[in-house]
């Protein structure tokens, strides 16, 4: 299958355990381009080898760096924008396919749903933000926070039914923790220096059409609530149903309420002059 109106960015730091497989299911583009932050171990060897444009850059943080590698010449008009540990089903793939085909010129992107898995089980109640933009036209999108960015598009964004499957723990629970010790001190970095939403919307956090847009600003009323971690939790455990997804969604809350709890103590450090 052959897919000439879709180029593929894949942004990479030490991704040889996962970038086999993430090129493999992008093969149907004839433009896959590799964004590495310098890695040290053989993922710029596996990009070359499997034929795909590499490019490299001294990560700073997360918007400017995606920023940066949406700046790369491409070859078509589309970008599928795609990490790692993703993988796009083969129906995805053959759906992107028709719909830029068939999308009206005023269409900026498409909005897919990803689906996270953990110990092999789709976490579907207990995900707590599983609609992304991923699929954009070159020149319309622009990312936006350094820390849990936000892909912003020109224009309007139509909608894509079948899933990308994402593995965020295929390094093992041990990497996660490690990566997401270092998103809760970026994290506390942006509350305790207020560079986040300063005059959040009620109304904006419930009832705006954009998902991203409403998440924005729940995040800010969020980042105001006593007890954050704990709200966290029961909100996933008995709320989103996390229960249902049985240990994995257990789990997967502890984990997300344990990164709120690092967020909630190294801003109270920092405020009070710590490191």
């Amino acid at each position: 299958m052959n897919a000439p109106g879709i180029s593929v960015l894949i942004l990479t730091r030490n991704e040889q355990r996962d970038l086999p497989a993430a090129l493999e299911s992008v093969a149907w583009s004839d433009d896959v381009h590799v964004f590495d932050s310098y890695s040290t171990d053989a993922t710029v060897e596996i990009a070359r080898a499997a034929g795909a444009h590499l490019h490299s850059r001294v990560f700073d943080d997360y918007a400017s760096h995606r920023n940066a590698a949406l700046a790369v010449p491409f070859r078509n008009p589309w970008l599928f924008i795609l990490d790692a540990d993703e993988r796009p089903t083969r129906e995805l793939s053959a759906e992107m396919q028709r719909a830029v085909a068939a999308a009206p010129e005023n269409t900026a992107g498409f909005r897919l749903r990803r689906r996270d898995f953990l110990f092999g089980k789709w976490l579907k109640h207990a995900q707590i933000s599983p609609y992304y933009i991923r699929l954009v036209r070159v020149g319309l999108a622009r990312y936006t926070r350094a820390i849990n960015e936000v892909l912003e598009v020109a224009g309007p964004v139509a909608e894509l039914s079948y899933p990308l499957d994402h593995f965020p723990f295929s390094k093992g629970l041990a990497h996660w923790v490690a990566k997401h010790n270092s998103y809760s001190t970026m994290e506390a970095e942006l509350i305790v220096h207020q560079q986040g939403l300063q005059n959040p919307s009620l109304r904006t956090a419930l009832r705006h059409p954009d998902f991203h847009t409403r998440r924005m600003h729940q995040k800010a009323f969020f980042y105001r609530m006593p007890a954050r971690p704990l709200i966290k939790w029961c909100y996933m455990i008995f709320l989103r149903g996390a229960l249902l997804d049985g240990a994995a969604g257990v789990t997967y809350a502890t984990l997300q309420s344990f990164y709120e709890y690092l967020i909630v103590l190294k801003a109270r450090e920092l405020r009070r002059g710590g490191a």
